[in-house]
């Protein structure tokens, strides 16, 4: 039967879920706050002629993404040109610099340089990460995870033990590197998913794989290129997005939701699929009907929040990569700031993003586009002393390391944006920035789930529920959820 669908939000998920629905035939309705879609990955375009992609920046696990515009008969080369970085990043220490390449072999010789042996080892975690990659991103991250009883497989059982769910990610590096710099490097991409690494179960090593053996690409013209083309796929399965409609409360009668309050008008639909902040998408709903209590969401472990400036400079920086990492300072005593001290970070680690070294669309001739980007922890106090303070350290060591003086003088265009803004803008818990952590009584089944407990017709999906934080889980998220409302009957 054609039903009349309601999606919260465009982000990923929000966008992926009305292609999903739309596809199957059903009436499919998308609103958002804001002026266009994309959610966290909006885009500023500015009167001085930059281009900044306002959140996402590293494009990893390219299959995945692709994977989506195959459901619907496409290739991310319909839309947009991909190019693959060389090197895929640089990792500043306070001693040297290392430039992870595009070429795997040349990643093996680059470890083998620090430490004696690492070439092999780097290959050997590769080859389980692989493994864990192959399992996780295509058996596991596709489940809606309802019950325990969805991983009980001959396969998962036959390899639970490789797929070193119990064990921590900090350890399992240990058990390969023991160069501090090649931990770091290793332990990096899972601070985004939300704990310390301590925290973090080692089948997140599949991570590494995604990004370090498949590689860091960039979309031509920004990451918002993937929104497009995302957006463009739902419309064509029948989807309709409306923008600047703000949801303001979700009616219920005979233990179903019943309409939508938008912008102060009544609109009624069969079912409702919410891409919006989930904690802020149960407060549209009376009490009684939630799946959880504040209670519930204080005891949960969230992902950072972030201090972010989108910087247009004046004229040209050296010595800079697309994307750069600062990590002089020890990793440990920024985590520690964010997840156990909650307080703004004595010795900050932060990256660096330079898109107009790649594409020069996003700023004008001569000029450099920057982004920078320092995590912290949700909930703390955000004002304009502080994101100043910070930002001046942070243009302090960008040029100690590209030798340039005074950028703060060669500033074009400065925007900042931090705990406040993802607050107001996304309704993020805590200002948090890029959802639930992913700590192992945080996976699967034990995350929020994506169904309303109460009301058989309301649906979650996006970075705080299954599968969790990032782009590809966000666009797997909301294929789950469409497919889950395609199977409902009536």
């Amino acid at each position: 039967m054609r039903k009349r669908i309601a999606i919260i939000g465009s982000g990923f998920s929000g966008i992926s879920a009305a292609a999903y629905t739309a596809k199957s035939g059903n009436e499919v309705h998308v609103f958002e706050k804001h002026s266009q879609p994309g959610g966290r990955a909006r885009q500023i375009e500015t009167d001085e002629g930059y281009v900044f992609d306002m959140g996402p920046s590293w494009y990893w696990m390219p299959d995945v993404i692709q994977d989506f515009f195959v459901d619907f008969g496409y290739k991310t080369s319909d839309f947009f040109e991909l190019v693959s970085l060389n090197p895929q990043f640089e990792m500043i220490f306070s001693d040297e610099k290392l430039c992870v390449p595009e070429n795997f072999e040349e990643l093996k010789i680059t470890f083998e340089k620090i430490e004696k042996g690492a070439g092999l080892q780097l290959e050997k975690f590769m080859k389980s990460a692989k493994f864990k990659y192959e399992v996780g991103m295509k058996d596991f991250v596709h489940k809606p995870c309802i019950n325990w009883v969805e991983f009980i497989s001959p396969k998962i059982a036959k390899n639970a033990l490789r797929l070193d769910l119990l064990s921590n990610f900090r350890e399992y590096v240990a058990r390969y590197f023991k160069s501090e710099k090649l931990r770091t490097l290793m332990e990096f991409p899972v601070i985004f998913l939300g704990a310390s690494p301590k925290n973090i179960p080692a089948l997140y090593s599949l991570m590494n794989y995604g990004g370090y053996v498949l590689g860091t690409y960039y979309p031509k013209g920004g990451f918002y290129q993937l929104v497009l083309a995302m957006k463009k796929v739902a419309e064509e399965q029948g989807a309709i997005f409306h923008f600047n409609c703000n949801v303001e409360k979700i009616n219920v009668k005979d233990k179903k939701v019943s309409s939508l309050v938008i912008n102060g008008e009544i609109h009624e639909f069969d079912e409702v699929i919410a891409s919006s902040d989930y904690h802020h998408t149960e407060t549209l709903l009376n009490e009684e009907y939630r799946n959880y209590t504040s209670e519930y969401w204080e005891k949960k472990t969230f992902a950072p929040s972030s201090l972010i400036f989108y910087l247009g400079f004046n004229q040209i920086i050296p010595n800079l990569k697309h994307h750069t990492l600062f990590f002089e300072n020890e990793l440990d005593q920024h985590i520690d700031c964010i997840y156990e001290e909650k307080k703004w970070p004595e010795k900050p680690l932060f990256y660096v993003c330079c898109p107009s070294k790649t594409d020069n669309s996003v700023a004008p001739e001569g000029k450099e586009n920057l982004f920078l980007l320092m995590p912290i922890a949700i909930g703390i106090k955000d004002n304009e002393f502080v994101r100043q303070k910070y930002l001046m350290e942070m243009l302090a060591r960008i040029e100690k390391h590209t030798g340039i003086t005074d950028l703060q003088s060669k500033i074009d265009f400065k925007k900042s944006y931090c705990v406040r803004d993802f607050t107001s803008d996304y309704n993020a818990y805590g200002g948090n920035a890029y959802g639930l952590a992913n700590t192992l009584n945080q996976t699967a089944v034990l995350k929020p789930k994506m169904r309303n407990k109460k009301l058989k017709n309301l649906f979650y999906t996006g970075q705080l529920t299954v599968p969790g934080p990032g782009v590809p889980p966000s666009i797997i998220s909301g294929k789950i959820v469409g497919n889950e409302i395609n199977k409902i009957k009536n």
